[in-house]
């Protein structure tokens, strides 16, 4: 197609609020209503016209290249297939390219056998009909079109060719003659038929002209072995995927969905075109690199025999096996697609962390609480709220503004009335060492008085409708333009407007909030923007689900370029697709005040950090209607548990700041959000693994217990890191209160800063506690992460400090894991408690060749021993000696 895209660039007024508190399902299509999703539902398993053309096969070290035929209509596809480094294979189907063609000795009439360079992986492709099956020993791994379902819908041209747009392109065959006896053929090869949807689709009062056609793309997966998978948010759903037998696919289209529903498969914000497959022996991925609307079917069934053809010299063992087959469909783009073949969980994360990057190391302050709602009131408010945490002993570091905060939402720009001095504001915040975050949404205001609608208007930086003018929709301010934030040139404009001298009244302390970047558009189809507007020479449908990405990435990069690149950015983002982790903050929209909201948070999260997106949250307390106060303390109970940690509120809700529900609510929140403060280093260290390595901060039990079948449906419970279990209370009424719902794991050792203060910042220089809770074998281990908590310099200078912690022998070591790298704290250790520990004679300190005896306490019914104040600085190296009489 003129319009086939791959996107290799990723690697590197209210309308809605009704009293019916639900989604009108009606603004939404489900796969009936989507014309290519029925169109590709309907081909049949078991028929494929599709077949690979042998003697075309070119072979290098790491590329192989073969053209596939269309037997029906005789269209040629070219299949590339790369070996990457780290175990993972790339597979990419386009339309033909001009190929010379180059015999190989590796095949026969009916397939090839191929080494994918692992010892004992070999890569099988068929022939009639087209299919590849990846291989390790005699194991089936994973297969690709075993059911027959790929299609690859080529350029046609309309019957009626006075309706044909000008400058479509006629695809040529591999010897060059134009396909005019193919172009009115379906992908069965029968004729056109005038099928809906196929030219022009109409959704509600919405039409969709379609000038290059039917687009879509689809390619079925078959992994043997396999029950459990998971991923591809987001979704409202359970975390192990459900079969899509009897209902929709999973569908992945950026959406502003109003009040949503849980447990189905209908789009969100999000989308991230990633899956999981996990059993006892392996974990896997698959990475659809495409940023088009995109339904995913799974099914289960029981695999037995399987034959490939004359290449194998094996039958497999006539025992039944499971087996889940996956198939996308993408409404346009190229078939590409990353194979991630682990086989541990942490090999995949590192895998898929090699295509899109890892979780952005956020500032310190960032994973502290953030107090919102839409909308503090004006300055006066601010302050008030700002106070009353002190008046209450509650730390925070962040307090937010939503819309109202604007001068008649005109974004970058403050209410002269209600915000008139900004700078004040913000410096008030700063003195207490607090931060705030102002909404910066990407539509922008139709008016010529305002600056920045002025400067996209004469840089030609808006999105286009299909007729070339300037794309304007529904939002918030009213009428909106939508910037083209796939232009690298706006991108740069907008990241500039963050410069203190161009976003008037901006401190060093304001951060930033993306939302409605999906994007939102009130008065279009499904609540979003037109599919035919353009960014260029695309269709909106080529790129909608990498928008918001886009918008998030302007934004932090202004936030970086504002500081010289010295300071780390923080921006929240609603929609997001793949590598959206590199540049910040995501959240699960606009929730409810109910108990399966709360409850729902849990799976949504893990999901997200199953691939790739650590830092997520929920808001605490359910964004619409008004919690009880129950939910809201067991809400704030888990979320202080979950990687973002933000209250926030509707417009039309009671205020709900902490200390309104009485003394002991008051004093139950006041706890936990304590807690979450003292375990903050805890929580540093692990997005610093997150950053250098891809592992996930909160996770399924499966990832570290991965041949416990058990775990593998869990999704009431998760691992912060390794080693703290969280178990939180979702259910009313229950008698645990407070809850008991977190545990440390035997073997573990948590550091912590237990002089908890009125924001993160305020306790940098304090000092650590270590809890080292000691495995029935003594033993225990553990990290510490520390560095200045807000700039890059830990990057740029290596000015960090990053030690190994060790309980073995009877001894606990401090250990430096960066020998070259350069940083001091005024942080020391003034308590250790060794849980699971005996009661020694003494206990001594060794450090820079001295021995000095250290106080201590035992506790014998919890077994629990103190040592108190042993002074060593948290960046030295030091042992701390258990003595016993008889060693």
């Amino acid at each position: 197609h003129s319009a086939r895209m791959g996107l290799l660039s990723v690697f590197c007024v209210c309308l809605f609020f009704s009293s019916a508190f639900a989604v009108d399902r009606g603004n939404f299509k489900t796969c009936d209503q989507s014309s290519f999703c029925k169109r590709q539902r309907a081909l049949k398993p078991g028929q494929s016209p599709y077949r690979a053309l042998l003697e075309t096969l070119e072979l290098s070290d790491s590329r192989l290249t073969l053209q596939l035929i269309n037997d029906n209509n005789k269209v040629h596809l070219l299949l590339e297939l790369y070996r990457l480094q780290g175990n993972m294979t790339r597979v990419k189907i386009n339309e033909l390219k001009p190929l010379k063609p180059q015999n190989s000795q590796t095949r026969d009439d009916n397939g090839i056998v191929l080494s994918l360079g692992a010892e004992s992986q070999r890569l099988i492709v068929s022939a009639r009909p087209f299919r590849l099956d990846i291989m390790e020993g005699p194991e089936v791994l994973l297969s690709l079109n075993s059911r027959g379902l790929l299609a690859f819908e080529h350029l046609h041209l309309r019957k009626d060719t006075q309706a044909q747009p000008d400058g479509a392109e006629v695809k040529e065959s591999v010897d060059g003659d134009q396909q005019q006896d193919e172009v009115e053929k379906d992908e069965d090869g029968e004729g056109d038929k005038e099928q809906d949807g196929l030219w022009e689709e109409t959704f509600k009062s919405h039409t969709d002209t379609k000038p290059n056609g039917p687009t879509s793309i689809s390619l079925d997966f078959s992994l043997p072995g396999v029950e459990h998978v998971y991923g591809i948010p987001e979704h409202a759903d359970d975390l192990k995927l459900k079969t899509t037998d009897g209902g929709d696919p999973y569908r992945l289209y950026n959406l502003d969905v109003f009040q949503y529903e849980l447990y189905n498969p209908m789009a969100l914000y999000g989308s991230i075109p990633v899956m999981l497959a996990h059993n006892t022996q392996r974990t896997m991925g698959i990475f659809w690199l495409n940023a088009a609307e995109t339904w995913v079917d799974i099914s289960s069934n029981t695999a037995g025999k399987t034959v490939f053809g004359k290449m194998l010299d094996f039958v497999q063992g006539s025992s039944e096996k499971p087996q889940t087959d996956i198939r996308w469909i993408s409404e346009s783009g190229i078939i590409d697609v990353f194979i991630m073949l682990g086989p541990k969980p942490s090999d995949v994360f590192s895998q898929y962390a090699s295509l899109t990057g890892t979780q952005s190391f956020p500032p310190l302050a960032s994973l502290g609480y953030h107090q919102c709602r839409w909308n503090y009131n004006d300055q006066e408010d601010v302050k008030s709220v700002d106070q009353g945490f002190d008046q209450h002993d509650i730390p925070y570091d962040f307090i937010w503004l939503d819309i109202e905060h604007a001068d008649g939402k005109r974004y970058f720009t403050w209410d002269p009335h209600k915000f008139s001095q900004p700078k004040e504001m913000l410096q008030g915040l700063m003195d207490k060492r607090r931060k705030m975050v102002a909404i910066v949404d990407p539509h922008i205001k139709v008016d010529s008085g305002y600056k920045i609608h002025s400067e996209i208007t004469s840089k030609d930086f808006y999105v286009k409708n299909k007729d070339g003018r300037n794309y304007e929709g529904w939002c918030w301010p009213g009428n909106s333009g939508y910037p083209d934030f796939t232009i690298p040139e706006m991108r740069a404009w907008w990241a500039s407007m963050f410069a203190y001298d161009q976003y008037e009244g901006s401190m060093e302390n304001l951060f930033t909030w993306n939302d409605m970047n999906e994007p939102s558009v009130f008065n279009g189809p499904e609540v979003t923007m037109h599919k035919d507007a353009l960014h260029g020479k695309w269709e909106h449908r080529e790129i909608h689900n990498i928008y918001g990405l886009y918008v998030q990435m302007a934004t932090a990069e202004g936030q970086i370029q504002r500081s010289g690149g010295v300071e780390r950015p923080f921006v929240l983002t609603r929609a997001f697709f793949a590598g959206s982790q590199r540049f910040g903050a995501v959240w699960t929209g606009d929730n409810a005040a109910e108990w399966g909201h709360l409850k729902i948070s849990i799976p949504m999260c893990l999901s997200l950090g199953l691939v790739g997106v650590s830092f997520c949250g929920a808001d605490i307390g359910g964004f619409f209607k008004n919690p009880s106060t129950e939910l809201l303390v067991r809400w704030y109970q888990t979320g202080a548990y979950q990687p973002f940690f933000r209250a926030h509120a509707h417009l039309d809700t009671t205020r709900r700041e902490p200390w309104l529900f009485g003394p002991e609510n008051t004093a139950l929140i006041r706890e936990v959000i304590r807690q979450r403060y003292a375990l903050l280093p805890y929580w540093y260290q692990l997005f610093f693994q997150a950053y250098r390595t891809g592992m996930p901060v909160m996770r399924p039990l499966w990832v570290d217990y991965p041949k416990d079948t058990v775990t593998f449906t869990i999704d009431d419970e998760f691992l912060i890191g390794s080693d703290l279990l969280v178990h939180p209370i979702t259910e009313e009424g229950s008698l645990l209160y407070p809850p008991h719902n977190l545990f440390g794991r035997g073997g573990s050792i948590i550091p912590r800063k237990d002089r908890v203060r009125r924001s993160s910042a305020c306790m940098e220089n304090d000092p650590y506690t270590l809890y080292v809770a000691l495995s029935p074998k003594k033993f225990a281990r553990g990290k510490l992460y520390i560095d200045d908590g807000h700039s890059f310099n830990y990057d740029t200078k290596k000015e960090f400090i990053h030690r190994s912690l060790t309980f073995a022998n009877n001894a606990l070591t401090s250990s430096n894991l960066c020998p070259d790298c350069n940083f001091l704290t005024s942080s020391w250790i003034e308590k250790v408690l060794i849980l699971g520990a005996s009661k020694p004679s003494k206990v001594v300190l060794k450090m820079d060749g001295k021995e000095t005896p250290v106080d201590f306490e035992f506790d014998s019914s919890m077994s629990v021993l103190t040592l108190r104040k042993p002074g060593m600085n948290a960046g030295d190296d030091w042992t701390l000696l258990l003595q016993y009489q008889n060693d």
